[in-house]
């Protein structure tokens, strides 16, 4: 009671609406009695500072003293607001334990004390219905008697004290009262695990409130009592197993991570800014060099690679989310896909780490080490009630995040099928062990690949050196290619940044860069609040621009453009507006984004022999100029084998010597053979090994 009424703590940053000169709790009290909600949260940190021995006492014997704890934030409350009606009577929910557990670590010395772990949710249950008070009848005079849990078992009456009947209670379900109980699994963050070891899981309950408090991919810090409970050799009998079962009663979650972004709230639920906040970041969006200063804030280790971290940043803030279903329109993709390739050693990795640290729902595959299953979702049995359930993978994991994939160009076919689907429609349809669903995987990709040949071949096309599907290269919003440019004075450059990061102070690293929490709180409250439109001079700017993206290859023959250039084009210009935190995306947004596109374009789409932006490189896998020679090419093969003559059959090498001495342009072999199969598929002829079969005739 004193703690509660007299604790100060004048080293706490201020959060909103509280005074850091006065007494902390009672402030809380007044926040419960204006919002209604029945929650006190103690830190244990103030605890300590004030009574070490009542600490000492809440960590050793939670059972004890969690509830003295409320009856006592009970009685000062309704002395203090008499007039006040809750749901029901306040909660004390403590947290901030000075000892955090590692899952690993935990021992019988813990059971029944107050513990802390952190960890990653892999899997939610259900939800469990848990009897808090049983209803029993005697069946003999009706006599009723209600028995509340104490210590998670009921005991059942034996006597009935109005007929003295032994035995003659049953109990009434209907009318007994059961409280909400969720099992969550969670797994062992990386950052604890010793060297090759894999990651432990525990179990953990939630209860009331707290049930669906976290979802699966969220990383949390749960403080809880840590429990053991006998397990039965057979359901129907009374003997016990020598080994118990653990898990974790939960009393509070913590979801905040100082080095990461704040998570995207679900729908109907907003982050509130204070006032003075909201205005500094009016002010930094105002600030003329804003779209720099964010994307040098984007990994500052990494030198250069200026455009990359801006496309980076503007795939942080996303497009607005537009639903257009009940006008059978369906939804349209917000979420941007960018993918970099180039040379080894050129930080691709680097970078995907640094946004798998940063996002909050992000996930970190690699290309070998994932399969199909692994990214979408596997069929298991639940050890608890043996029923088939479905466990989601990485994409539905990092549903509102990012999902970054390393060695992109090393997956299996049938694992980088999954991808199609995800990256357009932005769902994951299942259809396994009869449980038929469709999951939402709203999810950014972020990927890395190398090229084939482990340097990148200027002299061929991105299908060429990656081999990766076009179908799935047109999905990509932007395609940056990173390139390793054997300067002397770019390399003395990278030198100086690279040696300069060993020796600077932390001091001079803060000074240079954006401080990481006003970085955190911009995109967390332009994701919130703006959600910007096209404005009509924007909307022409870009019909403008699609239009002469066609028109640049409709004068060769070429296409230049498809509709997916024109989708990822607005949702450039959209994050563009939402980094200047405006509701109106400009036509400045809108020259940015062409800037940006076609600065992956230029880099990625150029046919090495036009040296021209060609799109058909991504989405057909060949460009136009090379798909017009393989035509003429066959035209003359034609040609020169009609002139032969009918003849039973021709020397392969041969033919292959005179088209080359008769073409203007140089004639590979690959493209000869492409020709030849070209006339086969005609039935122009019949090609062997060595031979040619005129069969034109």
């Amino acid at each position: 009671m004193r703690f509660l009424q007299r604790f100060i703590n004048l080293e706490a940053e201020e959060e909103d609406g509280i005074d850091i000169n006065e007494p902390v709790y009672m402030q809380k009290l007044e926040e419960i009695n204006t919002l209604e909600q029945p929650f006190l949260e103690v830190s244990c940190d103030d605890l300590r500072s004030f009574d070490d021995d009542l600490y000492r006492q809440l960590v050793c014997y939670p059972q004890e003293v969690i509830p003295t704890f409320d009856m006592a934030v009970n009685e000062l409350f309704f002395d203090r607001y008499p007039n006040t009606t809750l749901e029901h009577q306040i909660q004390v929910r403590p947290y901030n334990i000075e000892k955090t557990k590692n899952m690993r670590l935990l021992n019988p010395e813990d059971i029944d004390q107050l513990i802390t772990i952190s960890g990653m949710v892999i899997r939610n249950s259900n939800l469990i219905p848990e009897m808090r008070e049983a209803f029993f009848s005697c069946y003999v005079c009706s006599n009723s008697v209600t028995v509340e849990i104490e210590r998670g078992r009921i005991a059942e009456p034996t006597l009935c004290r109005n007929c003295n009947t032994n035995h003659s209670f049953s109990l009434v379900h209907n009318r007994s009262h059961f409280s909400d109980k969720q099992l969550v699994k969670l797994q062992e963050s990386p950052d604890d695990m010793p060297p090759g070891q894999t990651p432990h899981t525990v179990l953990v309950f939630a209860h009331g409130d707290l049930v669906d408090k976290v979802s699966p991919g969220d990383r949390v810090t749960v403080t809880g009592i840590y429990r053991a409970a006998p397990l039965r050799v057979n359901p129907r009998m009374r003997n016990v197993k020598a080994v118990y079962k653990t898990y974790i009663d939960v009393l509070h979650f913590m979801k905040a991570d100082v080095k990461r972004l704040h998570e995207a709230k679900a729908d109907g639920e907003e982050r509130v800014f204070s006032e003075e906040r909201v205005n500094q970041l009016l002010a930094v969006s105002k600030q003329p060099g804003i779209y720099e200063n964010l994307a040098a804030a984007l990994a500052p280790s990494i030198y250069e690679n200026e455009d990359i971290k801006k496309g980076i940043l503007l795939q942080l803030f996303g497009g607005t989310r537009k639903d257009l279903s009940h006008a059978g329109r369906g939804k349209f993709r917000s979420e941007m896909n960018i993918l970099l390739c180039g040379d080894p050693g050129t930080s691709k990795s680097q970078l995907l780490q640094y946004v798998f640290h940063l996002v909050p729902r992000a996930q970190y595959t690699s290309g070998k080490g994932s399969s199909a299953v692994g990214l979408t979702a596997y069929v298991t049995k639940d050890p608890e009630t043996r029923q088939l359930v479905l466990q989601t993978g990485a994409l539905v994991l990092a549903d509102n995040g990012v999902c970054c994939i390393d060695e992109f160009d090393k997956m299996n076919d049938s694992t980088r099928s999954v991808m199609h689907e995800v990256m357009e429609q932005q769902t994951l349809s299942i259809a396994k062990a009869g449980i038929i669903c469709q999951l939402n995987a709203r999810t950014s990709i972020l990927a890395a690949a190398n090229p084939v040949e482990s340097q990148w071949n200027k002299n061929k096309t991105i299908i060429e050196n990656i081999q990766l599907p076009h179908t799935l290269l047109s999905r990509f919003d932007l395609i940056f290619l990173i390139m390793d440019p054997q300067d002397e004075v770019y390399d003395r450059r990278l030198a100086n940044h690279l040696v300069a990061l060993y020796y600077r102070s932390d001091a001079e690293e803060e000074q240079e860069h954006l401080d990481m929490g006003l970085l955190k709180d911009y995109i967390a409250y332009a994701k919130t609040y703006i959600n910007p439109k096209l404005s009509e001079r924007a909307g022409h700017d870009l019909i403008e621009a699609y239009v002469e993206m066609r028109k640049i290859g409709s004068g060769r023959g070429q296409i230049s453009a498809y509709p997916r250039q024109l989708e990822s084009l607005i949702r450039l210009s959209e994050a563009h507006a939402r980094m200047r935190l405006s509701s109106v995306v400009d036509i400045a947004d809108v020259e940015e984004a062409k800037r940006l596109h076609r600065e992956a374009m230029k880099q990625s789409a150029t046919d090495p022999v036009t040296g021209k932006i060609d799109i058909s490189i991504l989405t057909t896998g060949m460009s136009s100029a090379s798909r017009k020679r393989r035509v003429e090419l066959t035209q003359a093969l034609r040609q020169l084998i009609q002139k032969k003559g009918k003849v039973s059959s021709l020397s392969k090498d041969k033919i292959f010597q005179e088209i080359r001495n008769s073409s203007d342009v140089s004639v590979t072999r690959l493209m000869y053979d492409e020709s030849l199969r070209d006339l086969q598929d005609d039935d122009f002829c019949v090609v062997t090994d060595t031979q040619v079969r005129p069969t034109w005739f």
